[in-house]
């Protein structure tokens, strides 16, 4: 496993290069500049800002420029928020988004696996269609409409929850923010452990163990629920790097201070930096993220092996 696991680290470089120098290039096409703004700059001091950066060199140039401060593991300054590097933004934002992506990650699966597992055990019954009627309506309601409803109801008409802010985490300041981000993965997690589990039931080594007269509830604990597992596992990977580093309109919203925020001032004003420093990040978290799914894959499936 651990030559596998190396392997892999080394496969993902040429990956998260290419994504580098793809995002260097389209900021860099993008229009606009980090030192644009509505009030006139001189010339001579627009130039001088530019070549403290080197934002007056071919881009070529700028990129090599960048891929050597990164191998240093320097993102480099932020050009709006000043006195900043992007790596203390980013260490400032990430904590935020990790702790409102985790508790949105936990509910998902708190709560769309065992309606999935009811759903797949009640199989084409009314309950099963009305569960899959609402994982559909979790799905195709987008949390920009969420978010803004939960405030309009919880905070703003019946006043238990604040509508905004961080407080350091204070669980009432989190409730609203984790059910809007949460939501539409809940009912993902739950069609998918339905389709799952409904095709586990159907397997033969299930029916063989119940031919053999083990209670139910043994059967789906000790034989289905492990292979069921294995496309939520495959789902986690992806979804708990994008819940993380994805939860953009929600931390706006909430007015949330995560590097989703970040992200979006920084597209805003032309922060390269803070954008290709956000970008690269997601990127290797989601590149680990689906490392670690292929490894829990040999705990979950004896099949699998890794040599």
């Amino acid at each position: 496993m651990l030559s596998y696991f190396l392997r892999r680290l080394l496969g993902a470089i040429p990956t998260l290069l290419v994504v580098i120098v793809v995002s260097f290039l389209f900021m860099r096409i993008a229009p606009g500049g980090p030192f644009d703004s509505q009030k006139v700059v001189p010339p001579e001091v627009q130039a001088n800002l530019e070549a403290a950066y080197h934002l007056d060199e071919p881009v070529l140039v700028q990129l090599g420029y960048y891929l050597g401060n990164l191998a240093r593991g320097d993102f480099g300054p932020s050009f709006k928020y000043k006195d900043f590097t992007v790596t203390e933004l980013i260490r400032q934002g990430f904590p935020v988004s990790l702790r409102l992506g985790l508790s949105a990650l936990v509910l998902a699966l708190f709560v769309g696996i065992p309606i999935g597992m009811i759903a797949a055990l009640k199989q084409n019954s009314r309950l099963d269609h009305g569960v899959m009627a609402m994982a559909m309506t979790g799905i195709v309601v987008p949390n920009f409409v969420v978010a803004p409803f939960l405030v309009l109801v919880l905070g703003v008409y019946l006043k238990w929850l604040p509508v905004g802010g961080w407080n350091e985490g204070a669980p009432a300041n989190m409730v609203m923010p984790v059910i809007a981000l949460g939501l539409p993965y809940v009912a993902y997690v739950a069609r998918m452990t339905r389709g799952s589990m409904v095709e586990v039931l159907r397997s033969n080594f299930v029916r063989t163990a119940r031919a053999k007269g083990l209670p139910s509830r043994l059967v789906l604990t000790r034989h289905a629920l492990k292979p069921a597992m294995l496309p939520v596992v495959s789902f986690l990977g992806p979804a708990l790097a994008g819940i993380v580093t994805g939860s953009v309109v929600i931390e706006q919203i909430f007015g949330l201070p995560g590097i989703g925020r970040y992200f979006v001032v920084g597209a805003i004003n032309r922060d390269y930096t803070l954008v290709m420093g956000v970008v690269i990040f997601d990127a290797a978290l989601l590149i680990m993220m689906n490392l670690v799914v292929d490894l829990v894959y040999g705990f979950l499936d004896p099949r699998v092996r890794y040599e």
